[in-house]
């Protein structure tokens, strides 16, 4: 039932419930507070009072005492007129005593006073007389019989006291029940407080602000995220960020979609180009050797010799690029055999020494000892040099050097590697190109087909090594061919 109910409304109900106790809790305080008040004043205004005027009754009574016996004495009429005082005091203290009386057995107890006082002055104004006529025995007999009538009223008197003195000390008992009450509810509203605000607390933070750190956690899981007390801050932050990178992914995600399409297009324009390339080799083919036949047979003067030559390395260039197309569409299987890189090294400088000249290009091989065997396809590996020295001579158009670095890294056998850097003074390539080199049909040559630098990277990568390039503008650039030693390919290649 209760997790049926939606946080905001639990929430709601939390804080009502603390409303309604803390309510309650002070409306059942102010009502102890003022019957606590009517205790206090009932012992202050009418058993105090009441108290007091008994007090007075008995006081009033005792002060009578004695009066009598002084008469007979010394026979000064100035006793008498004492005794009449304390009597007019006693009668007005009793009538007094009547009014405060508040339950029957007290109007009862005063009845009983005031009777029995009444027979005490009768009695007493008799003994007076008899001294007044000189019976001094009689008098003094029937003075000591209205003695203990006198006694018994002071006792009659004590006995009203009391009973006010208990009445108070009920008035007082019911105070201190009625404050250990209000103590008792006010705990009872206090621990009610503190259960409720640890409801209220634990509602807070396990089932608020842990799922929101949570999802802060969640929407940030790539940044550290530091909690300084505004929860919802971050929280808006993260996810104003992640609609950000949801901006930033759909964009990014068209990007993809335009780059698959293209990709596709490539594809086929790749399968047709290839189909193609296949078809207009053949023709080339029977040209080339036409070419070469018709060369051998004719006489051509100077100037057409030169036209045939044009010819010819036109045809052969048509050819080269047919073959790229061929090449990178259906790559050749490798034929693996052992052999030392430096041996295709020399052999590549061997086979372009003329290209090198044409370009005004030296080109030094920089080697201690010959490189150890690795396992290569001698034609492939061969095409890879050649394509990256003839790159070098083709970006060098005023010449230059190019420096050949044959190295070996690794310190234990089975992690030695064969290096070999191909390294220019050229104009170097710009940093916005460097990591697109390896691309298919990426190209800054205005005749380029960009599929050189691409079949060197897949030749090297399926020999189980790595190419890479460093380059800086104005300062020339470098290859860098990294290749395991014998045997090590496979675990090169992992």
């Amino acid at each position: 039932m209760w997790s049926r109910i939606s946080l905001k409304n639990r929430i709601y109900i939390h804080m009502a419930a603390i409303f309604l106790v803390t309510l309650s809790g002070a409306a059942v305080m102010v009502w102890y507070s003022y019957s606590i008040e009517g205790v206090l004043t009932t012992i202050t205004d009418e058993n105090l009072v009441a108290f007091r005027s008994a007090e007075s009754l008995e006081i009033a009574l005792v002060n009578q005492k004695g009066y009598v016996s002084y008469y007979f004495l010394d026979g000064n009429l100035n006793w008498l007129d004492q005794l009449d005082k304390y009597r007019r005091m006693f009668s007005e203290q009793l009538g007094q005593a009547r009014a405060l009386a508040q339950t029957s057995d007290q109007k009862k107890a005063i009845d009983r006073i005031a009777e029995e006082y009444n027979h005490y002055i009768r009695e007493k104004n008799k003994v007076i007389d008899h001294y007044e006529l000189g019976n001094v025995q009689f008098g003094s007999k029937l003075n000591e019989a209205v003695r203990s009538r006198f006694f018994s009223i002071l006792q009659m008197c004590e006995d009203y006291k009391q009973e006010h003195t208990r009445a108070i000390t009920t008035a007082k008992e019911d105070a201190l029940i009625q404050a250990a009450r209000l103590r008792d509810m006010a705990m009872a509203v206090i621990v009610t407080h503190i259960l409720l605000l640890l409801l209220l607390a634990y509602l807070l933070v396990y089932q608020i602000l842990n799922p929101v750190r949570a999802l802060i956690m969640e929407a940030s899981r790539h940044e550290k995220i530091e909690f300084s007390g505004n929860d919802v801050k971050i929280l808006r932050q993260s996810v104003r960020g992640l609609i950000e990178d949801v901006g930033h992914t759909q964009v990014e995600l068209e990007k993809s979609r335009e780059n698959l399409l293209q990709a596709e297009k490539l594809a086929l324009v790749g399968k047709l180009a290839a189909g193609m390339a296949h078809s207009v080799r053949n023709p080339f083919t029977s040209v080339k050797m036409r070419l070469f036949s018709l060369s051998r047979s004719l006489n051509i003067s100077g100037s057409q010799k030169e036209d045939f030559d044009v010819i010819s390395e036109e045809i052969r260039h048509i050819d080269t690029v047919v073959q790229n197309f061929l090449e990178f569409s259906r790559p050749p299987k490798l034929k693996m055999q052992p052999l030392s890189p430096s041996t295709v090294v020399d052999t590549a400088i061997q086979l372009l020494c003329y290209r090198l000249e044409s370009y005004h290009v030296k080109a030094t091989v920089h080697r201690k000892k010959i490189l150890p065997a690795v396992d290569a396809d001698p034609d492939q590996f061969k095409e890879v040099l050649v394509n990256l020295i003839i790159n070098a001579c083709e970006s060098m158009t005023g010449g230059g050097t190019i420096d050949i670095y044959e190295t070996m890294l690794g310190n234990t056998l089975d992690r030695k590697q064969a290096v070999i850097r191909i390294t220019d003074n050229g104009p170097g390539i710009s940093a916005a190109y460097v990591k697109k080199i390896f691309d298919p049909f990426f190209t800054t040559k205005e005749e380029g087909t960009g599929l050189g630098l691409s079949i060197v990277s897949r030749i090297i990568r399926e020999h189980g090594g790595s190419v890479d390039v460093t380059s800086v503008e104005g300062r020339g650039t470098t290859f860098s061919i990294v290749l395991p030693l014998k045997g090590l390919a496979k675990g090169g290649n992992r």
